[in-house]
C-alpha cells in the first residue's frame, strides 16, 4: 500500500473540524500542546480572523506521520461565505472524513459539502462526533446520514455509552472494545456483556455489505465460517475508495477519544494517489488524455490557492503527475507564459519546511509564481497539457470602498489585488460611471473578513458603504433594432451601421448568431459588433446593473468602403444594445438564496411569519428531533440583511440559519421601480 494520504477534513459549522484536527496533530507528534477553537489557539486557525472568530475561514494544510504513512491534512471552512475554500480543497484532495454533530446528525452546510465531495467522486469516512455532549445519539446520527444525504453510511465501530456516560468504542471489525480512562489514556477490554446484542447486529450488517461485495467471502460467510478481518478490510477499502458505502467512526474529538482508531481508519480505508484512476487532461489541440501518478513522468500540477505573503505569494499545487523541482521553469497553460519557481516548501499548519523536489501525488507550495492563480496548470513547455479546472459560484453582494487618505489609494488597491488572487469568490472592481472601488463577494461575512484584512493585516485604514445586492438585468422582450454610427465631418470619418434581432437566451451571458449574408456587414467586421455589444452588457449605463441572457443576431448592416473600420462597427453594436434597452424594456432579477433556518419548536411559527415577510417561498418544514424544527425556504438576498440579529431575538438566541446562493428571480414590479430609481438618482449624484 502506497505510504501517501491527501485527506479532507469537512463538516458543517461547529461539528468539531478544527479540534479533529488539533488532536491528530497532538498524537501525531506534529504539536505538543493541543490548542482550542474557544481560546483562540487552534494551530490551524493561524489567521488573526479565525482566531477571534472561533471559526474557520480558509483551508490550511499540514503533513503529519502516523504508522509510517504521510497524511496531508486539510481543514475547511464550515461557514458557507466559505465555501470555496471547501471546492478547491475537494478538486485536490483524494479522500475526506465528514464530521457529524452526535446530537445534531446531518446539518444544512453538511449537505452543502456532501455534495461538493459528490461531484468531484471524492471516497469519505464518516466520524459521528461529540458523544459525550448532552443529547448524543449514535445511531439517530447515522440514519441521519442514510435518510438525508443518501448514503450507505456502514458503522465499523459502535460507542460504549453515550453523554457523559460515553467511556469507549467498540470495533467491529476486529471485534475489539477499547476503554478511555482519561484524555490520552486508553486500554483494551473485554466487549461489555450489556452491549452483545446490540455488537452482533452491527457486526452481522457489516460481515453482510462486506460478503454481498466479493463471491469468495459470501460463500464463506453463508456456509458460517469466519471471514479473515484481513479480507474485511480488503474488501471495506475497495468499496470505500469506489464510493459503494462510507465507514462511520465515532468518538469525542474534544476528549481525545477514538482519534487513533480514525487515523487507522484513514490509513485502511482512503486511498493513496496510485489507488486512484488516471488524471484527465487535454493537451495543446484540446484532445483528452489521461496520465498515471508517475513521479518520473512528464510534468502536470494544479494551482489550487493562493496566500498573500510578506516574502512573496505562495502558490499551492497538487502534482498529478512528473516532479517538480527548485528552480523549475515551468508552462501555465492557462497564461500562455513561462514561470520560475523560486522554493518549494511542505506547509505544516503555519510552519514551513524547504524541500528541493516533491513527487506525483503530494501537495506542495511554491514561491516565485508570479502569474499562477486558482485553476492554472502548470506543466513542461514541451509537451503542455490542461487540467479541468474549478467552477465557483457569482458573487450576490458588493459595497463600495475607499481609503480614508488619499495616500492610501495605491496601497488598497494593491492590497485588494492580493486578495483577488487569493479568492476566486472575490471580486473587485471600478465603477465606471461613479470611478468607485466596489469589492463583492459570497455574503456579508465574506466581506467583512476582507475588510478587516485590509485593515490589521494590510495596514490599510478604509471606509465602506452600505451593502448592495448584485442585481441583474434582463430584456423583457425580443426586438429588432437598427445600430448607427455615422461621423463625416471632413477627411476620413467614421462609418458603422448594423441590424440585430435582440431575445432572452438560455445561455447565461451572451448568445451570439451570425446570420449576414450578401456581404452588407463585411467578414473583418463582424467579430467588432459582438465586441460593441458584449461590452455594452457589462455594465447598464443608467443603473450599473449588468445584464444576463442576450440574444444578439446580426442579420444586416451597411459599410463604406473608406469610413468603415473596426471601431466604427464596434460602437454601432453598443448603439444597437442600448436601442434594444429602449424598444424592449427591463426586467430587475434579484439573487435568490436557499436559507436553512433551525430553531426550537416552539418558535417556528414565528420564524416562518418572519421568513413570509422577506418574500420567502417555503421548501420544506420538520421536526428534527426532540424539540427543534427546520424549515427551508428560498429568499430573496435583499430582505436577509442583518437576519442573524433578529432571528436570535426570535428564539431567545437559540435559532441559528444558513444560506447559499440558489437562483436568480425577477423583482416583483414595485421593488424593481424602486431600486431602479434609486439606483439611476445614485449614479446622477455622483456624476
Amino acid at each position: 500500500m502506497h505510504r501517501h494520504r491527501n485527506v479532507g477534513i469537512m463538516a458543517h459549522i461547529d461539528a468539531g473540524k478544527t479540534t479533529l484536527t488539533e488532536r491528530i496533530l497532538k498524537i501525531t507528534g506534529r504539536i505538543h500542546r493541543m490548542g482550542e477553537v474557544h481560546d483562540g489557539a487552534a494551530t490551524m486557525d493561524y489567521l488573526e480572523e479565525e482566531r477571534e472568530r472561533g471559526i474557520t475561514i480558509t483551508s490550511a494544510a499540514v503533513n503529519v506521520e502516523w504508522k509510517d504513512t504521510t497524511i496531508t491534512v486539510i481543514d475547511t471552512p464550515g461557514h458557507v461565505d466559505f465555501t470555496a475554500e471547501v471546492e478547491r480543497s475537494m478538486r485536490v484532495l483524494d479522500g475526506a472524513i465528514c464530521i457529524f454533530d452526535a446530537s445534531e446528525g446531518v446539518e444544512p452546510q453538511s449537505e452543502t459539502v456532501w455534495r461538493q465531495a459528490e461531484r468531484y467522486g471524492v471516497p469519505r469516512l464518516c466520524f459521528i462526533n461529540k458523544m459525550d455532549k448532552p443529547g448524543a445519539n449514535f445511531q439517530e446520527a447515522v440514519q441521519s446520514v442514510k435518510d438525508k444525504l443518501g448514503a450507505f453510511a456502514l458503522p465499523i465501530q459502535l460507542p460504549i455509552g453515550r453523554e457523559n456516560q460515553f467511556t469507549g468504542i467498540i470495533d467491529l471489525v476486529h471485534m475489539k472494545a477499547w476503554h478511555y480512562d482519561s484524555l490520552e489514556e486508553r486500554r483494551e477490554i473485554p466487549i461489555p456483556d450489556a452491549m452483545m446484542d446490540e455488537v452482533k447486529a452491527g457486526r452481522t450488517a457489516l460481515l453482510e455489505a462486506v460478503a454481498e461485495r466479493d463471491e469468495q467471502l459470501l460463500d464463506l460467510y453463508l456456509s458460517g465460517e469466519d471471514i479473515p478481518v484481513k479480507e474485511i478490510v480488503r474488501v471495506l477499502r475497495a468499496a470505500t475508495i469506489s464510493n459503494e458505502f462510507q465507514p462511520v467512526f465515532c468518538g469525542s474529538a474534544l476528549k481525545d477519544k477514538g482519534i487513533q482508531r480514525l487515523c487507522d481508519g484513514i490509513i485502511a480505508f482512503l486511498p493513496s494517489p496510485f489507488d486512484l484512476p488516471p488524471t484527465r487532461m487535454t493537451d495543446a489541440d484540446g484532445n483528452a488524455l489521461t496520465r498515471t501518478v508517475d513521479p518520473d513522468g512528464k510534468l502536470a500540477a494544479l494551482a489550487f490557492k493562493t496566500i498573500h505573503d510578506r516574502t512573496g505569494d505562495l502558490t499551492f499545487l497538487r502534482i498529478y503527475s512528473g516532479t517538480l523541482r527548485r528552480g523549475d521553469a515551468v508552462w501555465n497553460t492557462r497564461k500562455h507564459t513561462q514561470e520560475r519557481v523560486g522554493r518549494l516548501l511542505v506547509m505544516k499548519a503555519n510552519e514551513r519546511e524547504p524541500v528541493d523536489e516533491m513527487g506525483a501525488g503530494k501537495i506542495v507550495a511554491a514561491i516565485g509564481l508570479k502569474e499562477a492563480t486558482t485553476g492554472d496548470t502548470l506543466c513542461t513547455r514541451d509537451e503542455p497539457v490542461l487540467l479541468e479546472s474549478m467552477e465557483f459560484p457569482e458573487t450576490v453582494i458588493s459595497m463600495a470602498i475607499h481609503p480614508k487618505s488619499h495616500g492610501d489609494r495605491d496601497k488598497m488597491g494593491e492590497s485588494l489585488s492580493s486578495i483577488a488572487r487569493e479568492d476566486p469568490t472575490f471580486r473587485c472592481y471600478t465603477d465606471e460611471e461613479t470611478l468607485e472601488t466596489v469589492i463583492a463577494g459570497m455574503g456579508e461575512l465574506h466581506l467583512e473578513v476582507i475588510v478587516n484584512r485590509l485593515r490589521s493585516e494590510f495596514k490599510v485604514p478604509v471606509e465602506v458603504g452600505a451593502p448592495r445586492v448584485a442585481y441583474r438585468l434582463r430584456l423583457r422582450k425580443d426586438c429588432d433594432v437598427e445600430g448607427r454610427h455615422i461621423k463625416q465631418s471632413g477627411g476620413r470619418g467614421q462609418y458603422g451601421l448594423v441590424h440585430v434581432r435582440f431575445g432572452v437566451s438560455e445561455e447565461p451571458d451572451l448568445e451570439w448568431i451570425d446570420s449576414v449574408t450578401g456581404g452588407n456587414v463585411p467578414r473583418e467586421y463582424i467579430p467588432a459588433v459582438r465586441k460593441g455589444i458584449a461590452a455594452a452588457i457589462v455594465q447598464d449605463r443608467q443603473t450599473g446593473f449588468p445584464f444576463v441572457q442576450v440574444k444578439a443576431e446580426l442579420y444586416d448592416g451597411k459599410s463604406h468602403s473608406v469610413d468603415s473600420s473596426e471601431m466604427a462597427f464596434q460602437e454601432a453594436g453598443r448603439i444597437a444594445f442600448e436601442n434594444s434597452i429602449l424598444k424592449a424594456g427591463v426586467t430587475l432579477l434579484e439573487p435568490i438564496m436557499r436559507v436553512v433556518a433551525q430553531m426550537p419548536s416552539e418558535h417556528m411559527g414565528d420564524v416562518i411569519g418572519s421568513l413570509n415577510a422577506r418574500r420567502a417561498e417555503i421548501e420544506l418544514i420538520e421536526e428534527i428531533k426532540g424539540n427543534l424544527s427546520k424549515v427551508r425556504e428560498l429568499v430573496p438576498l435583499s430582505e436577509m440583511f442583518n437576519y442573524a440579529t433578529h432571528l436570535r431575538s426570535m428564539t431567545a438566541g437559540r435559532g441559528t440559519y444558513t444560506m447559499e446562493p440558489a437562483t436568480y428571480q425577477p423583482v416583483p414590479q414595485h421593488i424593481a421601480e424602486e431600486v431602479l430609481r434609486e439606483a439611476r438618482e445614485k449614479r446622477e449624484k455622483k456624476k
